[in-house]
């Protein structure tokens, strides 16, 4: 039986981490990881980590989509951050269980229904020609399509930490995962009713 070929890499084929250059990674899809690049959404003020199209740049190559990319111009920004916007509301959606936007759902479909970069086998491995900035954010759009609309989207979960609200896959076992990392937010609810029994124990 020969495998279905994906149009894009299922997870980002180089750099590791849930930290890497400024950008966070932990929700086990890019198309998730790309709505984390607005810090602080549960917060009275948010962060916005895509400032410039070098920002973008340096999220492309820190997702391992790219190993290096030609500057992003301001129009591609502009839509990369539409694109994550759509990716968010939809995703949102899907984890609460509600409908999805049409128009959210065209922003997705327009950018999926693109050509994406094609995978060649070069001398160290890997890599996807034709990979422009744009043909980058198809391959993150039709992620996004792939999981919302696949198997795995009653899996999209929301970090139940308070201030966190980071999407993210629960692929766990047991598919109880409650949050976006235990090392990070998993480890803050844990301190926090440590903390919180030792006030109890000590009326």
């Amino acid at each position: 039986m020969v495998a279905r070929q994906r149009a894009a890499p299922p997870s980002p084929p180089v750099s590791k981490g849930e930290r890497r250059d400024g950008f966070a990674f932990r929700a086990g899809r890019v198309s998730l990881d790309l709505p984390a690049t607005l810090a602080g959404r549960l917060k009275d003020t948010t962060q916005e980590l895509l400032q410039t199209p070098k920002d973008l740049g340096r999220w492309l190559i820190a997702a391992g989509l790219a190993a290096q990319v030609q500057e992003p111009t301001a129009e591609e920004l502009a839509q990369a951050r539409e694109l994550r916007e759509a990716l968010h509301r939809l995703a949102l959606a899907r984890a609460r269980g509600e409908n999805f936007s049409a128009r959210d759902r065209s922003i997705l479909n327009r950018w999926a229904a693109e050509p994406p970069p094609a995978p060649q086998l070069g001398p160290r491995g890997l890599f996807w020609a034709g990979a422009d900035i744009r043909g980058l954010l198809v391959t993150v759009a039709r992620d996004g399509a792939e999981l919302l609309g696949g198997e795995l989207a009653e899996r999209v979960r929301t970090c139940e930490q308070r201030d966190c609200g980071l999407l993210f896959v629960d692929t766990s076992r047991s598919g109880l995962r409650r949050w976006c990392s235990m090392s990070g937010c998993g480890n803050k609810a844990k301190v926090a009713e440590f903390r919180r029994r030792q006030r109890q124990d000590a009326r």
